[in-house]
């Protein structure tokens, strides 16, 4: 916590980060219960049994998350967060229902859009209570043990999904999701507002554009976001692609949720490990060592797809691809913390439209690489080879990420 402040001594750190984790996670829990019902959509809906189109549900929730953070970050700055987390949870429960009963896919994806709007509001809200309440290091640090507590959502909620859609229809994991949504708003009523007054600002557009300006001006922020946008489209492009690449490429389509859940694990671990050593080594040795590493991993993937014809096999594809995503947690964590560093007095407005950016520019790029993959993992392990080595260059560009610095402008 941050110095004593009174606003954040109703609940301990550990209840906080667990909050905070929770928020995050209700955006992922609308992404990773899906993954099991593609098949029952593409029946339910007449989709061919190869079709990608059930990825469309992935993107649009994006494109809807990260629209929404464009007006749900000024209002969290304007109002406090409180407000914005109501009204974000009312949305994301409207879309969960609307998407239950929607009577064809043009009307799901409708709805998927709105519960990406929703998933918006506690997205935003997430990050901007760690910035009220900590800064430097200990930000990073923080953010790490949330994605630690975030990244169980991937490994339990396909395996969830997967076992309420052997009991019940397809449509009740959507049900399932506004009941989750409606329990964490009770939580939150335990939640101070962490907004000091002092960087409350004024209900206008003017200071939100040059809130904008000043993230688009500030050279560590700006390279970090784009850093950022390359690695949540391979983020994108996996989730789009993973129920075809485990089942219908790979051949393990019955063991897609352990699949799934398993690398979510190596997730969770990386996201601790980072945690200690972000502490330890500073957010600019492991940026550097970590990027490196990515370059590396991807390459050793992108070489063992080729040699195999487009098909490495299982054994080879799946570890392989497990590292590369697992090295993300020694990055992206610390990119998000590391470009809100100059951007305290507006943590709301600059983390949405840092956030807006990476999603609605990642989902595109991201859609566009699963829509090139057919029989083959090639075109997947160039996109990822292609997007680790544009962050790595965006990293080195952005400066020193120390908190003490002044940071350059360009």
């Amino acid at each position: 916590m941050s110095k004593g402040d009174p606003r954040s001594m109703r609940l301990g750190r550990r209840e906080l980060l667990s909050l905070i984790a929770a928020l995050m996670a209700l955006m992922a829990l609308g992404i990773d219960i899906l993954l099991p019902a593609f098949d029952d959509i593409r029946v339910a809906f007449g989709l061919a049994e190869d079709s990608s189109a059930p990825g469309q549900l992935i993107t649009v929730y994006f494109i809807g998350l990260a629209i929404a953070q464009l007006f749900f970050g000024p209002l969290s700055d304007w109002y406090g967060r409180k407000p914005v987390i109501y009204a974000g949870i009312t949305i994301y429960i409207i879309g969960s229902i609307g998407a239950a009963i929607a009577p064809n896919f043009a009307t799901l994806l409708l709805f998927r859009f709105i519960w990406g709007v929703g998933a918006a509001g506690t997205r935003v809200v997430a990050v901007a209570v760690i910035r009220d309440c900590y800064e430097g290091s200990q930000m990073a640090k923080a953010m790490s043990e949330v994605m630690a507590v975030f990244v169980l959502v991937p490994i339990i909620a396909p395996t969830f999904g997967a076992g309420l859609i052997a009991i019940f229809p397809w449509e009740s994991i959507f049900w399932f999701c506004a009941i989750a949504a409606l329990a964490l708003c009770t939580w939150t009523f335990r939640l101070p507002e962490t907004l000091d007054p002092e960087h409350k600002t004024r209900f206008n557009w003017a200071s939100t554009k040059a809130g904008y300006r000043r993230v688009l001006r500030t050279r560590l922020t700006g390279w970090y976001t784009a850093a950022s946008i390359f690695l949540q489209a391979v983020f994108v492009m996996y989730l789009s692609s993973s129920e075809r690449v485990i089942g219908d490429i790979l051949g393990r389509g019955d063991q897609f949720p352990v699949i799934f859940g398993v690398v979510a694990i190596m997730f969770g671990i990386t996201a601790l490990l980072n945690g200690k050593f972000v502490v330890v080594l500073g957010i600019k040795k492991l940026l550097f060592f970590s990027s490196s590493m990515l370059v590396l991993f991807s390459f050793i993937l992108l070489i063992a797809t080729i040699m195999q014809g487009g098909n490495p096999g299982f054994w080879v594809f799946i570890p392989l691809l497990a590292i590369v995503l697992s090295t993300f947690m020694f990055i992206m964590p610390n990119l998000n913390s590391a470009a809100l560093f100059p951007m305290g007095d507006i943590a709301g407005t600059a983390g949405a439209f840092t956030s807006a950016i990476r999603m609605s520019i990642g989902a595109a790029i991201g859609g566009t690489l699963n829509a090139l993959i057919d029989e083959s993992l090639t075109p997947f392990a160039i996109g990822v080879m292609a997007m680790a080595v544009l962050a790595s260059i965006s990293i080195s560009f952005g400066g020193d990420p120390e908190p003490d610095v002044d940071y350059l402008e360009s």
